[in-house]
């Protein structure tokens, strides 16, 4: 009886793998009244479709949109905002209760706070939304049309509609419809480089090869391609039960865990409502003590709560993202998830998939072995053509060989194409000779039209060979020439001569040994060898019409000439290596995780620097001192290759003794749950992990992971659908520039998040001395409004586009447990140093145009009482004028408008300081234009403000004489200074006391 599917991926497969064709048939009841060569009837698979469902892949479930859009307007910072807007209204209808003209400042205020906190939440939602769409266009990647056959008759249906027991035709280019058990196949192919990373070709016959249902060949997968071939087979799982089904619910079964931007933003929010709160609270509780009404200590709780929120902070965060994001785009990485921009800037390790991300993906000549000399071919992206000697006679005899004896064909229509952009039909390995030949001699077609086929034995997995027999093109020669090539012994065992310098030799034991290192030395190298021989049959037994025959051999296959080797690999992408550089510099481990051979990926990793020059494996130690493996410590080697197999028997310690103790690290013959643990091992060590992948087996361990990036021309749907970025030229150099650009979000949002809230001191302190000190308020509610969200919001947004500094790629990654966005250095500069100089220039300000108007400071103190009675109309000043309540409040609005020009000026100095972390301000320039934008657009809104006529009535805010503009400016210079000294300690005393206390 067939096992019931058991929670691991390949359970199911397994009992239909070991089954010869006819059981596997008769196994699945679903055909059991039919003859298995008719099919299912219609009412069947009608019946099966409506009790299994269709064949496609369940979706994951969404969030919706009206809850997407409540987390944008409730969330964070909003909250506040929402209970200081609440707080507005009742005051106001408080003051509207008992008052007979009650003044609408709290209603404005609580209008302008709802205000604000709908248009940013609008602003983020519908920013995400955006973002949202373009991965709806990733979603036609599932199989569209798939051949069946029932009721004895082939027919085209959606793929859909497949059911279990259905029997299935595929042929090559055909991408497979659901889970097959092969009945019978002729050269099928299957390209698994989606599902087991294998970038060879996999050959699909009826018989059970391997207890793996992955690794067997009569099982042929959901989503994989049909290369080449023909085949037919009986669905045995279709949708969410098929392998790759499995693998994308395994991967929807998995938490996902907050962005470290997301914690960062949380953390930060935490912090400055903890401060508002007890600040207002605080402030509240005294008023009331010192005597002041309770609508009083309301509004003071309602000022300091707005003084406190950056209200453009979650704006500023999210043009950060987009902006980035839309950098990103234009250097092929598309971001799904914005937060997960910054993830990447604070990623520490890479997982990379080989092949695709860091190879090519298509497999290339890259060595040739001839006249007794290894010859290296052109592998580069461009190949701008191989760099041997091509005049040897032996090389175009080899060339001969390779194209004749080949079936790959260039697909029609191309010709304007280059080469190597060329479609072919044909195997991977085939394709590779073509293209190599098609460079280095010119037309292959006219060099197969010259040398017409006659016979052909296609490769079998028994001979290991594939052999063909051609017209010679010399018309005076009327010899048949014989091609053959397949694995390198079985060739050179049919072979009694060689071919060095054109000439045929006899082949002695000196040029067997030869050939015997040349072969090991490309296959220690990681590539795939063919042996190329050939053969001019004689003329007397095989003239011309001759009948051969492929089927019962009537022709010689052994005493050939041997001609050379050949030898492939699916090599680097050529930025590659430039890449892997770079993360090593930046403090950023880069891990190969494949499911390829452990000597493929071994010479991949040597070829693109994850494995660094010099650093050995246990392996290479041991081959060095010429001792068994077992006897070298494990800890001696900086690098190591693990087996998927060794993988399975670790337990965690073991694991976490491989990633803590190995700087570079391949993992090769993965499986996807393996993935899985490797990615999770890493986050034990407290690492940020990236994984980048293009197949349905990355999927799992891209959720997983801190940030998932799949690849959008190779990627699978569900390895896209799992990511957080995809990046659309497949290519690993992409992440390092994402990586780079995520840094750089991180420090420029604490630049912006720096200069944001150096103004919340100089906006406090104004109601400190008003409660302490009992002074007229010198900076109203309104005023502070219009810092935040009017002159700071373009400055801190212009931070955004501020250009990396120079050690942006030489530092180690952040700690996200000790480097937070918001961290106590961050508030110490921006509160206890550079805020309270703010402070001292809105004082100077606010004291300047008292004084002149007759209120000397000393006269201020304990004034406030008698300042705001409405009553007193005969308020005397320091020279004996009397003062009426109107025209002492048009003083107090001349302060508030004086201080808020101070604040506009002193934060001209905080944005400049602000642009640079460690750097000088000279060695970084003034080349952010939106910043020069958004110093001059701060300063025409202040005098926008302050001179435009009915302001005084909108805002309260009254013009000022040009002198008083002034008062800051003093205070403007010396946080220039200041900070520019700071910086100069940071660099030469990196690690210095000042650095510990002031480097945010």
């Amino acid at each position: 009886p067939v096992p019931k599917p058991s929670p691991y991926t390949l359970s199911f497969c397994r009992p239909f793998a070991f089954l010869p064709a006819l059981s596997a048939v008769v196994l699945t009841e679903s055909l059991l009244p039919h003859c298995y060569m008719l099919g299912l009837t219609n009412a069947k698979a009608a019946e099966y479709l409506a009790r299994d469902g269709p064949n496609a892949l369940t979706p994951p479930p969404t969030t919706p949109e009206w809850v997407k859009f409540c987390r944008q307007l409730f969330g964070g910072f909003s909250i506040l905002l929402w209970i200081g807007a609440i707080l507005c209204f009742l005051a106001y209808a408080i003051q509207a209760a008992t008052e007979d003209e009650p003044a609408g400042d709290n209603l404005y205020l609580g209008i302008v706070l709802s205000a604000v906190v709908i248009i940013t939440g609008c602003f983020s939602y519908f920013q995400e939304a955006k973002s949202s769409k373009i991965m709806e266009s990733f979603k036609n990647m599932v199989p569209q049309q798939a051949l069946v056959i029932r009721e004895g008759e082939k027919m085209q249906i959606n793929a859909e509609q497949v059911v279990a027991g259905d029997l299935v035709e595929v042929k090559g280019g055909d991408r497979i419809p659901a889970d097959l058990r092969i009945i019978s196949s002729h050269g099928c192919k299957v390209d698994n480089s989606s599902l087991t990373g294998e970038s060879e070709p996999q050959t699909r016959s009826p018989d059970c090869t391997h207890d793996n249902p992955l690794e067997t060949r009569n099982i042929a997968f959901f989503s994989t391609n049909c290369v080449e071939g023909t085949a037919r087979g009986i669905v045995v799982c279709t949708g969410d039960r098929t392998v790759m089904g499995r693998i994308a619910t395994l991967t929807s079964g998995l938490e996902t865990g907050k962005t470290p931007i997301a914690k960062e933003i949380e953390h930060f929010i935490h912090i400055i409502t903890g401060v508002a709160v007890f600040l207002g609270v605080s402030f509240f509780v005294l008023s009331i003590i010192l005597g002041y009404t309770w609508l009083e200590a309301v509004i003071f709780l309602i000022g300091i709560i707005v003084a406190n929120v950056p209200e453009g902070l979650l704006a500023t965060v999210t043009v950060c993202l987009t902006l980035t994001a839309k950098r990103m785009a234009r250097k092929n990485c598309l971001v799904k998830n914005l937060e997960a921009v910054e993830t990447l800037g604070s990623t520490s390790t890479i997982c990379s998939d080989k092949t695709g991300t860091l190879t090519q993906n298509r497999m290339t000549v890259a060595h040739m072995w001839f006249d007794n000399q290894i010859h290296e071919a052109d592998t580069t992206e461009d190949q701008s053509g191989s760099s041997f000697d091509k005049s040897s006679a032996t090389w175009v005899s080899l060339a001969r060989v390779a194209a004749l004896c080949n079936r790959a064909v260039f697909k029609a229509g191309q010709e304007s194409l280059p080469i190597l952009k060329r479609d072919v039909a044909g195997d991977a390995s085939e394709s590779a000779l073509l293209k190599c030949i098609e460079l280095s001699c010119g037309s292959v077609k006219a060099m197969r039209d010259k040398n017409k086929k006659v016979a052909e034995i296609p490769f079998n997995s028994t001979n290991k060979y594939q052999l063909s027999i051609h017209e010679g093109e010399d018309e005076s020669d009327n010899r048949y020439l014989l091609v053959m090539k397949g694995a390198p012994e079985r060739i050179l065992d049919r072979c009694t001569s060689i071919m060095l310098q054109g000439k045929e030799q006899p082949m002695d034991d000196e040029l067997k040994e030869a050939f015997q290192n040349a072969y090991l030395e490309l296959g220690g190298l990681g590539e795939r060898v063919l042996g190329f021989c050939h053969l001019f049959l004689p003329e007397d037994k095989y003239p011309k019409g001759f009948a051969f025959d492929t089927d019962d051999v009537n022709f010689q296959t052994d005493n050939l000439c041997f001609v050379g080797l050949m030898s492939m690999i699916d090599p680097p992408r050529a930025a590659v290596p430039d890449a892997v550089g770079k993360c090593r510099s930046a403090g950023i481990k880069v891990i190969m995780v494949t499911g390829d051979h452990p000597i493929t990926a071994k010479a991949i990793a040597k070829g693109v620097g994850i494995i660094s020059e010099g650093n050995e494996t246990v392996e290479d130690i041991a081959a060095r001192l010429n001792i068994p493996v077992s006897q070298v410590n494990p800890r001696d080697a900086k690098a190591c290759v693990i087996h998927g197999t060794d993988l399975k028997d670790l337990d965690q310690d073991q694991m976490d003794d491989i990633l803590r103790n190995h700087t570079e690290i391949v993992f090769a013959r993965t499986s996807p749950q393996q993935k899985l643990i490797i990615v999770e091992g890493c986050q034990r060590q407290g690492a940020i992990v990236a994984v980048t992948g293009d197949g349905v087996n990355d999927s799992p361990a891209l959720k997983k992971a801190d940030i998932g990036v799949a690849m959008g021309i190779s990627g699978s749907d569900v390895s896209k659908q799992a990511a957080d970025m995809i990046l659309l030229d497949d290519n690993f150099a992409s992440i390092v520039t994402g990586v780079e650009e995520g840094r750089l979000i991180f420090d420029n949002l604490k630049k912006s998040i720096a200069y944001t809230l150096t103004s919340n001191i100089p906006e406090i302190t104004p109601f400190l001395f008003f409660i302490l000190v009992n002074i007229p308020l010198p900076l109203g509610t309104i005023t502070i409004l219009c810092i935040d969200l009017g002159t700071d919001m373009v400055p801190a947004i212009s931070l955004a586009y501020e250009a990396a500094e120079s050690d942006i790629m030489k530092r180690q990654p952040r700690n996200p447990l000790r480097d937070k966005l918001v961290n106590e250095r961050l508030i110490s500069i921006a509160y206890g140093q550079i805020g309270m100089i703010q402070a001292l220039g809105g004082f100077f300000a606010y004291f300047v145009i008292m004084a002149e108007n007759g209120f000397l400071p000393s006269e201020l103190v304990g004034i406030r009482l008698n300042w705001d009675d409405r009553s007193t109309n005969d308020l005397e000043d320091s020279y004996g004028q009397q003062w009426t309540y109107e025209q002492r409040k048009i003083v107090e609005f001349t302060c508030h408008t004086a201080f808020f020009v101070s604040i506009v000026v002193v934060q001209w100095a905080d944005v400049i300081i602000c642009k640079t972390r460690r750097n000088s301000v000279f060695q970084q320039g003034m080349k952010n234009k939106i910043l020069i934008f958004g110093l001059f657009e701060e300063t025409a809104l202040a005098a926008f403000l302050s001179y435009c006529p009915g302001m005084d009535v909108a805002l309260r805010m009254y013009p000022l004489k040009p002198s008083w503009w002034f008062c800051a400016f003093p205070y403007s210079f010396l946080i220039f200074v200041y900070d520019e000294i700071r910086k100069l300690i940071l660099r030469r005393n990196p690690g210095g006391w000042v650095e510990k206390e002031t480097y945010y």
